[in-house]
């Protein structure tokens, strides 16, 4: 069902957007184009997530995304956003003067650009080189002061500053209808879960269990310091580690098998979720 631009979000003002372009044009190398990045959604791998998109919000060709289809709803907050593809970031937290709120830009080259805004919060430095997939930060709702908005992520993405159609595994969004789902391929190849963790103990294996707990039968382990590539994350046993203590708990096996670690002994750069649940 469709709703009333007015029972979603407010727009960001035409007015504050165009201060924020002009400002933004120091992120651009020359107006040379090369070839336009094969961006992915900014969510892990087969997520799915729901676009919203009407005309008169903000730049043309922007969508907002959330979880779920459900109105003025702050159930997402909190939810890792990654880098549509790679390149250098520059972080606003926040961008004065606009309605972006706390704000990532990834300059890909070429002139393209992809744009994270109303996050929570942002897992990278200012300046950082980052991957496709790569968390750079939590899904939000920051905005100019004054202003009201529901957890989204509004994403853009723009060549030589002007926004374009997006696009997203070779597949263009649709426009001006609510709700509509898109599943994430983003670093969906040889990482299962496009995140990747490393074990932390303080030297001895890491067992990896069948299930979230340790009533669940052993079925192998990992060297301390070894790279695990997280499929999804499960609710289970609360575990006291390195990192703290958890309840979250990783399935490093490939689809279709279990193989869990707690999120307490695994560095992910994070202390919250990074992939989506088993």
């Amino acid at each position: 069902m469709h709703r009333p631009i007015s029972a979603r979000r407010a727009p960001t003002p035409r007015g504050l957007l165009a201060g924020f372009a002009a400002a933004a044009l120091g992120l651009l190398a020359g107006n040379a184009s090369a070839a336009k990045p094969n961006f992915q959604m900014p969510f892990a791998c087969n997520q799915t997530w729901y676009g919203d998109t009407y005309p008169g919000h903000g730049l043309r060709y922007a969508v907002d995304l959330n979880h779920k289809p459900r109105p003025l709803s702050d159930g997402d907050l909190g939810s890792p956003v990654v880098a549509s593809a790679g390149g250098k970031a520059t972080t606003y937290n926040p961008h004065p003067g606009t309605g972006y709120g706390k704000l990532v830009v990834i300059d890909h080259g070429g002139g393209w650009t992809t744009w994270y805004a109303h996050l929570d919060s942002i897992a990278i430095a200012n300046g950082a080189n980052v991957n496709q997939g790569q968390k750079i930060g939590t899904l939000g709702k920051t905005t100019r002061p004054g202003n009201s908005i529901s957890a989204h992520l509004h994403y853009e993405q723009r060549l030589n500053n002007d926004d374009q159609k997006i696009v997203w595994n070779g597949s263009t969004i649709v426009y001006d209808q609510y709700e509509v789902a898109y599943k994430s391929r983003n670093s969906c190849g040889t990482s299962p879960g496009g995140v990747t963790g490393t074990v932390r103990t303080a030297g001895s294996p890491l067992n990896v269990r069948s299930g979230p707990g340790t009533t669940y039968s052993i079925v192998g382990s990992r060297a301390n310091g070894a790279s695990v590539s997280i499929r999804c994350q499960k609710a289970g046993e609360s575990i006291s580690g390195t990192y703290g203590t958890s309840n979250i708990w990783n399935n490093i096996a490939p689809a279709g098998s279990n193989q869990y670690i707690p999120d307490a002994y695994t560095y992910t750069g994070s202390d919250g979720r990074v992939a989506p649940d088993c």
